[in-house]
């Protein structure tokens, strides 16, 4: 009975001692393939310096493992042959300040046009006055009447140089703009009536000057005489013309 015990221990421990390599060639491969695998992890990352560095100090590499090792270590080679070339933000300044230079060249190549300045035309001078024809009456404008222009400004001036008011020159001003809205040249077809007084007929104003028929001055200093005679005041010649439609 001792016997047979003892045969079935050796036959175990035989069992037992075959097995052990079995396992060990099976870790290896695990451990190869586990291997293997974190590099193809670590080449997806582009962590291509520490792969190499893992395969290399591998010992029993297999085919697969030298394949990548290979491929790591050209990919390593390719990443440091771009740290030779220089960046290209080196070359922009030195790019920019070549065309700047080049502008200014051309720019004092150009001869600047010269601008020709237009002569200004030559203002006459006036002195305030409105002259008459050369036979008629000159009148220097009042600086009272500065808010009136042409005909009316020289009606005013010839108002107050006869001693009324500017109150006066307001009816006056009302009275000929009604008559002829003082126009040297305006002409009554119906009745003959003529000039800024409408004098009626229309050559009694030669008596102020033979210029009657063109001359605002001549006819203005006319009606005037004729509306202190007759009314007193422009503002009398204005009420009776209120009251009957004319003077």
């Amino acid at each position: 009975m001792v016997a047979p015990m003892l045969t079935r221990m050796k036959s175990s421990r035989a069992k037992h001692r075959s097995a052990q390599p079995r396992t060990a060639a099976l870790r290896h491969v695990i451990r190869d393939r586990l291997f293997v695998s974190s590099v193809a992890v670590l080449v997806a990352l582009g962590t291509a310096s520490s792969a190499s560095a893992a395969i290399i100090y591998t010992d029993d590499q297999t085919a697969e493992e030298q394949l990548a090792s290979q491929i790591v270590a050209e990919a390593g080679e390719a990443d440091r042959q771009w740290d030779q070339v220089e960046p290209m933000e080196s070359i922009l300044p030195v790019r920019e300040e070549a065309a700047a230079e080049s502008e200014k060249a051309e720019a004092a190549e150009t001869p600047e046009e010269e601008v020709e300045e237009e002569e200004e035309p030559a203002v006459e001078e006036t002195t305030g006055s409105t002259s008459s024809e050369s036979s008629g009456t000159s009148v220097d404008i009042s600086a009272e009447c500065s808010d009136y222009s042409g005909n009316k400004a020289i009606g005013c001036t010839m108002t107050l140089d006869r001693g009324w008011g500017m109150g006066e020159f307001s009816c006056l001003l009302s009275l000929w703009e009604r008559e002829s809205n003082w126009n040297e040249a305006a002409y009554n077809s119906s009745s003959g009536a003529f000039g800024i007084p409408q004098s009626l007929p229309g050559d009694k104003m030669a008596s102020a000057g033979s210029d009657w028929q063109t001359n605002p001055a001549t006819q203005i200093k006319w009606g005037l005489g004729y509306i202190s005679d007759r009314y007193g005041s422009p503002c009398g010649a204005w009420s009776h013309s209120e009251s009957v439609g004319w003077y």
